[in-house]
């Protein structure tokens, strides 16, 4: 289900640590008061990680009530960005790398180029 990237209407990522002891009260204070977010928007999703990388935690309002997830990799870490503690969203291909055990910000892609003619 978390992987599922067209449940959510935005993604959001809480850069730096964060204290996965906390339950849903807990991270939804975390979002309130440190990211001055609002933690009851239906479909957004809150991302957070402590500072072991194999473990993520998701909050999710769905209108009636919040949905906390917890996934954690058998073998692997997330490429989780340490640079600040904020969050920012991310696009639901980010979102998609980030599950993949990509880095959520990569640092060059490939650009296009138009075919050589050989005629």
């Amino acid at each position: 289900m978390l992987g599922e990237v067209s449940l959510y209407s935005r993604i959001y990522l809480a850069y730096g640590y964060t204290d996965l002891r906390f339950g849903i009260d807990g991270l939804a204070r975390v979002v309130q008061d440190h990211f001055e977010l609002d933690p009851f928007r239906k479909g957004a999703l809150f991302l957070f990680c402590g500072r072991r990388t194999d473990r993520v935690k998701g909050l999710l309002w769905e209108g009636d009530g919040f949905l906390l997830v917890y996934k954690r990799l058998e073998a692997g870490r997330f490429r989780w960005p340490r640079t600040a503690s904020e969050a920012r969203e991310i696009t639901p291909e980010q979102f998609t790398w980030l599950m993949q055990g990509l880095a959520v910000e990569q640092k060059s892609r490939i650009k296009e180029v138009s075919p050589k003619r050989t005629c």
